[in-house]
């Protein structure tokens, strides 16, 4: 009988997106909604309050494509100068480059024979791929593209920017702070949960830390909106 295939679930492959994606959906979230209450807490008009929000929205959305792609592509940079001095010492000086690769399955727990053997048939089959995966790290799905990432984040951010500023336009003024501040947390409960469950980890523990540190940051701001709105001019 055919041997049955043990199958694993892992996570891990999910990181790199998933990190994206919950960041810049949970900063346009907590940004946009603290802004939106601080300015409603200082008296500010509807008019006012809704501009606000917008424009939250769309500096929060390129400010996150900006810092993505500023960071991604410096982190492009270091793989393409990684990568390039490779090549060079794999043309100028192979057995050295073969040992090291032998050294570093030896490292991971192979003996020295069996190292060697597999380190010259990675490196007769693709030695750069062998030495960008196992001596610098780099694989094909980790690769940076800052491009992508820009739009992910600008995409994600407006996507959650987006929630606190339609309940601020449809709910009533005198409700606007307590219904975009509960609106807000409980999308943020949900996001903390759903990003916990894709990524393995508990749902609860997920949904109480972004709900605790996003309370807090519409607190302080409501706090701060409520203190200077009322000082005299």
């Amino acid at each position: 009988m055919p041997r049955a295939i043990h199958a694993e679930l892992h996570f891990t492959h999910r990181i790199g997106w998933l990190r994206a994606a919950v960041l810049g959906a949970n900063d346009g979230i907590v940004s946009t909604a603290s802004l939106i209450v601080g300015v409603a807490a200082a008296q500010s008009s509807r008019h006012a309050t809704l501009l606000a929000g917008l424009a939250g929205l769309v500096a929060g959305a390129m400010s996150m494509a900006a810092g993505e792609y500023v960071s991604v592509s410096s982190q492009s940079d270091t793989e393409k100068a990684d990568m390039a001095r490779e090549r060079r010492e794999l043309a100028a000086s192979p057995d050295a480059e073969l040992a090291e690769l032998t050294g570093i399955y030896e490292k991971r727990g192979l003996d020295p024979a069996l190292a060697r053997q597999v380190a010259e048939q990675l490196t007769a089959r693709d030695a750069f791929a062998a030495h960008s995966r196992d001596e610098l790290g780099f694989t094909e799905e980790q690769a940076a593209r800052p491009i992508q990432a820009a739009l992910a984040s600008a995409l994600t951010f407006s996507v959650g920017a987006a929630l606190p500023l339609v309940l601020s336009a449809l709910v009533a003024s005198n409700r606007l702070i307590m219904i975009v501040s509960l609106g807000s947390l409980l999308c943020l409960a949900l996001l903390g949960a759903v990003a916990a469950r894709a990524g393995g980890a508990s749902l609860w523990r997920g949904a109480v830390r972004v709900t605790f540190w996003s309370a807090l940051a519409l607190a302080i701001t409501a706090g701060v909106g409520h203190l200077f709105g009322t000082m005299p001019g």
